[in-house]
């Protein structure tokens, strides 16, 4: 099938399902996308196990292989969609209160990172099942960061105040970006120790730091990805300015951002930095006084305009292939007894990870509640995490951490994210629902 074909056939289900949502689920568009595919998953499933002699998971199988959900987000349409993301945020509004987005995304993600990991460690040895601290790490990391493609998307359905938006956003951008560099460097430390074998133990820690990559170095490497993407970013992002306001045309301007969002993550990445990190704040340029100044309003609906309908096309399409990945991700039994111990430990160590991260910001009592609340609830993964997992090396470890890794990720988009406006509305009440959503 040529790309363009795999294209329009994936178009073709999304609007698909998306119609038969519309006329008879009634969910949020994406959400019953995904909540279809599913369906239509277990379906092919359940018809298999019935007619041994034909295998009708064979073709979607091979639409899953070379749609390449991990390679294609990873490395093309996540530019798109953070940065669509990023347009959406109110910057004045986010530097506001940057402290506690970066409290959030930094020290909460990597708090995560080590609270989920450590907990899961103690499920696999409950189990049976031998995993190492290591490997442990890996799985944090992909599940700590919260996916800007689901909570951006539920923004625009919820109307928290302002403030607590731009919060929300901007954390979820950020930490996208942090827990890709901390899976990057967890799977280096645990590929060279040798942790894909069964009996790999604390032992290959030391090795590291003999084989030249200890934990300063991945310290080292964090900050160089991290720092040095954020300061591509707002270089990138000056720049395309600088050159809106060289034009008064508004597809120049368009033209302008989409190279602004391709070319500040490919370098990014071709330089060895955070490309993710570095179109955020790329992005978020666009939503400063400065672009309000540069880009014309003709300029500035026909970005509006054009950016949300990427970002509604992809988010189509990326949920759809996530309800389709439980062919390729289906947990053993093992793997599932793990996943059911997962999925409340995914959320408390969310809580516990927001409660520290914010213990340094100042916050009047209820309003502490409330935030604690709302972002731990609101911590929907998706996507982002489900092509970590699908990317892990093939082995024993990536049976078991991918089958979990895509569980939670289900939990998170159809449990949490169909309650989330119940949250918002015990915590900050019904008039704020009214409030127009968005940055």
């Amino acid at each position: 099938m040529t790309s363009l074909g795999l294209f329009a056939l994936l178009l073709c289900l999304s609007s698909l399902f998306g119609i038969v949502n519309r006329r008879t689920l009634r969910l949020p568009t994406t959400i019953g996308i995904l909540v279809i595919a599913l369906f239509v998953s277990f379906v092919l499933m359940g018809v298999d196990a019935l007619t041994p002699g034909h295998d009708l998971q064979a073709l979607p199988r091979a639409v899953l292989r070379q749609a390449d959900l991990p390679g294609n987000l990873l490395e093309g349409a996540l530019s798109f969609l953070l940065f669509a993301g990023a347009l959406q945020v109110d910057l004045d509004q986010l530097m506001a209160r940057m402290g506690a987005v970066l409290f959030l995304a930094l020290l909460g993600t990597l708090l995560a990172v080590g609270l989920f990991g450590g907990a899961m460690y103690g499920v696999f040895l409950l189990l049976g099942l031998k995993v190492s601290p290591l490997w442990c790490v890996v799985l944090g990391a992909i599940l700590a960061p919260t996916d800007p493609v689901s909570v951006v998307g539920m923004l625009r359905r919820l109307g928290l105040p302002g403030p607590m938006q731009a919060v929300f956003a901007g954390e979820s951008l950020f930490n996208d970006g942090v827990g890709v560099v901390v899976f990057g460097v967890a799977m280096m430390l645990a590929t060279q120790t040798g942790a894909t074998q069964t009996g790999a133990t604390q032992a290959g820690v030391a090795q590291v730091g003999a084989g030249g990559f200890g934990l300063w170095e991945a310290a080292r490497a964090f900050g160089i990805e991290a720092v040095g993407g954020g300061v591509l970013g707002f270089v990138s992002g000056w720049v395309a300015l600088r050159c809106a306001l060289l034009v008064e045309d508004a597809h120049l301007e368009l033209l302008v951002s989409l190279s602004l969002a391709t070319g500040t993550f490919s370098l990014a990445n071709a330089l060895g930095l955070s490309g993710p990190i570095a179109v955020v704040v790329a992005g978020l340029w666009l939503g400063s006084s400065a672009a309000r100044r540069a880009v014309g309003p003709a300029g500035r609906a026909m970005l509006v305009t054009f950016w949300n309908l990427v970002d509604e096309i992809l988010n189509a399409l990326l949920f759809l292939l996530i309800g389709f990945e439980v062919l390729v991700a289906l947990p053993r039994q093992a793997a599932l007894a793990a996943l059911l111990a997962g999925i409340p430990l995914s959320v408390l160590a969310r809580g516990l990870s927001v409660a520290l991260a914010l213990l340094p910001v100042r916050l009047d009592p209820a309003e502490r509640r409330r935030a604690l609340a709302v972002l731990t609830w609101g911590g929907l993964r998706g996507g982002i995490s489900v092509s970590l997992a699908l990317d892990l090396p093939e082995g024993p470890m990536k049976h078991v951490l991918a089958p979990v890794c895509y569980g939670i990720v289900i939990f998170t988009i159809v449990v949490q994210g169909l309650t989330i406006e119940r949250v918002v509305r015990r915590f900050y009440g019904a008039p704020a629902m009214r409030m127009p959503a968005g940055g």
